[in-house]
């Protein structure tokens, strides 16, 4: 066998002492737990101190004491490990295991949080519980000193576990940690401490945990210049030099390496899976009115590399030109993944003058490689193209790659290299390259993924300032291509509905407990069904006053009756997705229809949400005030005095420094300014104004005579005035939350509104379910029919 080249004496010293395993060292980020749980332990102490006992702990240490008592002897083991059983336990099998070093600090660990519970314990003292919070019959009652704090057993077992964390695989991690969430529940259960008293020995462990890392170091996420080195050198190179390049903070770690032949080589560290779509993502990709495929679940890091060198491989045999793989090994951390070096620039670090039609014209061309070869890219960024120096372009970074992708998936790839092409070289440039390179059936798919929802967030992030970049980038490729702009699709996927009837049926069972459900069930039969008819004619009508204030925000005139039907339409599609979204993808696919620019259809929807929105404002104010003055409030008080100008101009404070600074500007007064501007203009025109303002106020007041007329059904005592104010906000307040329809939010401020005026509980719960799904979930049924109509005709 030939002996192989001798390396350069630096470089062949450094990797003969490299070692092959992650460095132990100390890392900024225990630093920020330590501080973060002394901090919680710390504010968690005061509380129990000042002996105040919040209603809510009791409440949840009552449900867990429903936990069949068949279970203790479960419990009681679970405490057991975090005990000192526990920590002799967890010693003796890591020195079983030869893992001395941790063992013997895992013990350490859980002797010094035991040892430091019992110190904070003597500061703080027992918390007591009043004897008319907790029944005579609950099975595990309090010493008589009171309940202990903080939990001595979670904090062993805590610290244990952050000690042991960073030796541990990720679903070990996971598991370890979710016993120390049973540990502290079996401490709530036997009665020896409140949620707050395990809650404070939890982030007690956890810091003692940051401790030991911070005094003997813990193992890294760094791969260094050595250990690569080592690494290549074992897969068979002879690296001369080796050379760590600059690291961006979410990207990954690269070195240039020189061998021994001459040949100049790239090695990128695969550190972690950094780029997964996140869940931010996944849920919007719910929400969009097309399917959009996920990329390939990759489960680990050395999983990821492989795959993304055999993509590259096959995509080399395809014609594509893009650095080749030269190998990917391990380095026992982080495996490596080598390529050939191509000396150039990426295009985002090109002058707009250097990026002429030629060059727009040979990206392409790679593009339509990738498309011919079904391989889809998944992450078409301008970022992701290297222009070498002889012009030529080379596509980099197939992680995300898959082989074999549907024609959909490619579709999607052209639309992602669309929208970051027009944000370096200009819509018109863009689209006019892609025209002369591609087929117009491809482009013709790409169109249907020209929308925010479909697209990620590392592509929608090149817009920048421009927030029309997007429509004009949809409306000029319709044009090129002599096709139509692609009719709305529901943004309601079968799952969604599946989910939606299971939240739906868990808010209506459990909210008649706030009452009794037998009660509720019984009034119910007794109801006035009149009254409950009204109420569901109430529903229907709303809609016609919404479609009003459709056509009052819009500057293009609208038709009445297709624009009604369209909201009839918006009532399944806007009230079965978070945040309505599927109320402004249909209005807005309606006014394109209709030859609107896309970019005038955004901002008619949020001119019609902001009026709606502040309709409902005044409405809560004024009506909050008539309501208070006539009396109808009862044990509800406002507070007052200097604490609450202290608090509200606090708030406008820090509001105005949000909204002035660099990132309000760019997330608020872009959206802000131009819908006030547009509240102005419609202001001047006195119909546009009675049509926008007067169908919001006609809507939200039909909408709350639903609520009033449910309850008339089971009370015959109505404060009309006052149940609108309480519909009114409780419909404002509970679409905050991103549930569809608010569900579950909007019911709890409706039936706690009541209540405050007076209503029994009975027949408040009744009411406001009656009138939920009479008013607001009953539509849906012919919005279904609605939107098919209006689908089969080309509408939306």
């Amino acid at each position: 066998m030939g002996e192989r080249p001798a390396m350069d004496q630096p470089a062949a010293a450094v990797a003969e002492h490299a070692p092959s395993t992650m460095s132990i060292g100390r890392h900024p980020r225990d630093v920020v737990v330590l501080l973060g749980a002394a901090a919680v332990v710390v504010l968690c102490a005061l509380v129990a101190r000042s002996g105040a006992i919040n209603p809510v702990e009791v409440a949840i240490y009552q449900q867990v004491q429903r936990i069949p008592a068949a279970s203790t002897m479960v419990w009681r083991v679970l405490t057991w490990l975090g005990g000192w059983p526990g920590i002799a336990v967890v010693a003796a099998v890591l020195l079983y295991f030869r893992r001395f070093r941790l063992g013997l600090q895992c013990a350490a660990a859980g002797a010094f949080a035991w040892g430091l519970t019992v110190v904070v314990r003597g500061a703080v003292g027992g918390r007591s519980v009043p004897g008319w919070l907790l029944q005579p019959a609950e099975p595990h009652l309090p010493a008589v000193t009171g309940f202990l704090f903080p939990a001595g057993h979670p904090a062993v077992a805590a610290a244990m576990v952050a000690v042991a964390a960073p030796y541990l695989k990720a679903r070990h991690r996971g598991v370890a940690w979710a016993v120390v969430v049973l540990v502290a529940a079996a401490d709530v259960y036997l009665g020896n401490n409140l949620p707050l008293g395990v809650f404070a020995g939890a982030f007690l462990g956890w810091g003692i945990g940051a401790i030991f890392h911070l005094v003997w170091g813990a193992p890294g996420r760094r791969t260094s210049q050595p250990v690569v080195c080592r690494a290549l050198r074992d897969a068979g190179l002879v690296p001369a030099e080796v050379v760590p390049l600059r690291e961006h903070l979410t990207g990954p770690l690269e070195f240039a390496v020189t061998t021994a032949e001459g040949d100049r080589l790239r090695v990128e560290v695969v550190r972690r899976m950094h780029r997964r779509a996140g869940p931010t993502y996944r849920l919007r990709r719910l929400l969009a009115s097309l399917e959009v495929e996920d990329e390939p679940p990759l489960s680990t890091t050395y999983h990821e590399a492989e795959h993304e060198a055999l993509v590259t491989l096959f995509a080399e045999r395809a014609g594509l030109r893009t650095p080749p793989v030269v190998l990917a090994c391990d380095t026992r951390g982080s495996p490596l993944l080598v390529r050939r070096q191509v000396e150039g620039r990426r295009l985002t670090e090109l002058p707009a003058e250097e990026i002429d039609d030629t060059l727009l014209d040979a990206i392409w061309a790679e593009i339509a490689t990738l498309g011919r070869a079904r391989i889809a890219h998944h992450d078409l960024r301008a970022k992701n193209f290297l222009v070498d120096t002889r012009g030529r372009p080379w596509v980099l970074n197939l992680t995300f790659g898959r082989i074999g992708a549907t024609q959909a998936r490619v579709a999607q790839d052209v639309a992602e290299a669309l929208v970051s092409l027009a944000s370096i070289v200009g819509v018109e440039r863009a689209v006019a390259s892609a025209c002369r390179a591609l087929p117009v059936e491809m482009l013709e798919q790409a169109l249907e993924y020209l929308q925010p929802l479909a697209l990620p967030r590392r592509i929608r992030s090149q817009f920048g300032q421009d927030r029309y970049l997007l429509p004009d980038l949809r409306e000029t490729l319709a044009e090129r291509t002599g096709r139509p702009i692609p009719g709305f699709r529901a943004p309601v996927r079968p799952r969604t509905v599946v989910t939606l009837l299971l939240f739906g049926a868990a808010v209506y069972t459990l909210l008649p407990q706030l009452s009794s459900m037998r009660a509720v069930v019984d009034s119910l039969w007794r109801a006035n069904w009149v009254w409950l008819v009204v109420a569901t004619v109430t529903g229907l009508v709303a809609i016609v006053p919404a479609a009003i204030s459709v056509q009052g925000s819009s500057p293009t005139p609208l038709p009445f009756w297709r624009t009604t039907v369209v909201q009839v339409a918006a009532a399944f599609t806007g009230r079965t997705t978070p945040g309505g979204i599927g109320f402004f993808g249909i209005n807005i696919s309606f006014m394109e229809r209709l030859g609107v620019r896309r970019s005038q259809a955004v901002g008619v929807t949020m001119l019609n949400l902001s009026a709606t929105g502040a309709v409902g404002v005044v409405w809560c104010v004024l009506g909050a005030l008539g309501v208070g003055s006539l009396g109808l409030l009862r044990g509800v008080s406002i507070p007052h005095g200097w604490p609450v100008l202290v608090g509200v101009g606090g708030a406008l404070v820090v509001a105005g420094a949000v909204l002035g600074s660099p990132f309000g500007r760019r997330h608020f007064n872009r959206t802000l300014l131009p819908v006030l501007r547009d509240l102005l203009d419609t202001v001047r025109q006195p119909v546009r104004a009675l049509q926008l303002f007067g169908g919001a106020a006609a809507y939200l007041g039909i909408s709350g005579l639903g609520l009033a007329t449910s309850l008339a059904a089971f009370d015959s005592h109505v404060p009309w005035l006052a149940v609108l104010v309480v519909f009114v906000v409780g419909q404002t307040l509970g679409h905050i939350a991103p549930i569809p329809g608010g569900l579950g939010a909007v019911e709890a401020l409706m039936v706690a509104g009541l209540t405050a005026l007076g209503i029994p509980p009975t027949a408040a719960v009744a009411a406001v379910l009656a009138s939920r799904l009479l008013t607001y979930w009953l539509p849906v049924l012919p919005g279904i029919a609605a939107f098919r109509y209006l689908q089969h005709h080309g509408i939306v």
